[in-house]
């Protein structure tokens, strides 16, 4: 057949699509579409704006526990108590908190411990990211500051050193007072130990490693007076101890890494640009329930922190379950992975 032919056949067969398309659009029951505001996706926040990295360095500060150090151009500043997404390889994503000194240009440096029974991620730095590997990072972003204050009390249980080391650094040059309790299951599993037993001088730093003396004793915090911040990083027992230590009416700064549950009352959803209604289940993530309707919605984390799934609220009380949004977010969007509905019945821009 001779090429113009051919050329000709294509033309006609791509008009003949292109006006099926127009009479099919003309005739659908939601056209034209609804003149909405452009929707709100917090993969277009700056916070999660991926950023390649170079793994230039790679230690282990203790037993089971692996610290990185990442470098990248024109990596954006932070502040004792932030974190980043790290983008493993095969596309899970983690969040770290950065423990390396704020001053250092261009680079990052993270720690985390190797969970045998957990759902991989740390399984995968210990074993895949060595020097040379380029990874994709998110952030910094920081819902764990170090505000200003005359003195501190810091509660750090095992890898939740990594936020709280930049801030003891912070606090001693600052000329603070400032006490730090730090616990383990065994001095070689605690990771940074010797650089925050030479900062606290033998009188700041109680080290509590439970081979050794159990478990930490937090009736001290009762006492702490109304000036100084506390603040804690580890497990969620740990936190709890120290939230149950406190003064009446008082609450400790916490950083947590694991999410609040997503389920909770069944509601109704309608994505109004969608045109389509549908049920969120008792035992189901909204994300869940909308992925079903549309499986191209993107999310990342499912746990709250990385700010992908951000959607705008039409209508609605949201019961918002993350740690993430601003007050001013909160008003009229949400993180579909974890938070729901209040009541019965929400509207997404969807």
């Amino acid at each position: 057949m001779p090429r113009f032919t051919t050329v000709a056949l294509v033309a006609g067969a791509a008009l003949l699509v292109r006006r099926a398309v127009r009479s099919r659009m003309s005739t659908a029951p939601l056209w034209p579409m609804p003149a909405l505001d452009t929707p709100v996706s917090g993969y277009g926040r700056g916070s999660t704006v991926p950023r390649k990295v170079l793994v230039t360095g790679r230690a282990t500060p203790a037993e089971g526990v692996v610290e990185l150090r990442l470098e990248g151009d024109g990596l954006p500043a932070w502040q004792p108590g932030a974190h980043v997404d790290l983008v493993l390889p095969s596309g899970l994503v983690r969040q770290y908190s950065l423990c390396g000194d704020p001053a250092a240009a261009d680079t990052y440096t993270v720690a985390t411990r190797l969970i045998e029974d957990g759902r991989g991620g740390s399984r995968e730095v210990h074993e895949r990211l060595h020097e040379g590997a380029e990874i994709e990072i998110r952030g910094p972003r920081n819902r764990f500051p170090l505000v200003d204050a005359p003195a501190y009390v810091f509660v750090a249980g095992g890898i939740g050193i990594t936020p709280v080391l930049p801030m003891v650094r912070a606090a001693e040059t600052a000329g603070a007072d400032w006490r730090l309790v730090y616990c383990g299951r065994s001095r070689a599993t605690m990771p940074y130990l010797d650089e925050i037993e030479r900062l606290g001088g033998g009188d700041r730093v109680t080290v509590v490693a439970e081979d050794e003396s159990g478990f930490p004793e937090l009736e001290f915090l009762a006492h702490v007076p109304a000036e100084t911040l506390v603040y804690c990083c580890g497990p969620d027992g740990l936190m709890d101890a120290v939230s149950a230590a406190m003064p009446e009416g008082r609450a400790p700064r916490l950083e947590r890494f694991t999410s609040a549950a997503a389920t909770g009352t069944a509601f109704e959803v309608e994505l109004r640009r969608s045109g389509r209604t549908l049920t969120v289940a008792a035992d189901q993530s909204l994300l869940s329930a909308v992925r079903e309707e549309l499986p191209g919605i993107m999310y990342s984390c499912r746990q709250g922190f990385c700010g992908t799934c951000q959607q705008r609220v039409l209508e609605g009380e949201i019961d918002h379950r993350d740690e993430l949004l601003t007050d001013d977010e909160r008003e009229d969007s949400m993180l579909i992975c974890v938070s729901r509905c209040a009541g019965k019945r929400l509207v997404l821009d969807l």
